[in-house]
């Protein structure tokens, strides 16, 4: 079992910047890679970031890329997303996941075992 817990939302201005935090605890290493999702109301949850746990590659959605930083900090079994320049079009409750089998990619909620409880982010213009 893996247990996730995020930290950092919160509201923003349009272009201000939000690093979010999530923690993992339990058997993390029988995953493969950990990711940020985002959900709106109304809306279906959207993968944002993801990173390897080994080796440490990352993959971005083509919606954040330039503005987002997904990153590792093995010593204290943490993910942090920075987000910068942030858009009202970011906000939503944000969720960290982590997985091990890949369901056509990485940004696909459905390669992901197991899910925080979100952290809200809400950007106003």
């Amino acid at each position: 079992q893996v247990q996730l817990v995020e930290s950092g939302g919160g509201s923003v201005q349009a272009g201000e910047s939000l690093i979010l935090s999530c923690v993992a605890s339990g058997n993390i290493a029988s995953n493969h890679y950990m990711g940020w999702f985002r959900q709106a109301p109304g809306k279906e949850r959207e993968g944002v970031a993801a990173v390897n746990l080994i080796g440490g590659g990352t993959f971005y959605s083509e919606s954040v890329r330039g503005r987002f930083t997904i990153s590792l900090d093995d010593a204290k079994n943490t993910v942090v997303l920075n987000m910068s320049s942030v858009k009202p079009e970011d906000t939503g409750l944000y969720y960290c996941g982590a997985g091990r089998t890949i369901v056509v990619t990485r940004l696909s909620s459905r390669s992901y075992k197991y899910w925080g409880q979100g952290t809200q982010v809400t950007v106003s213009s």
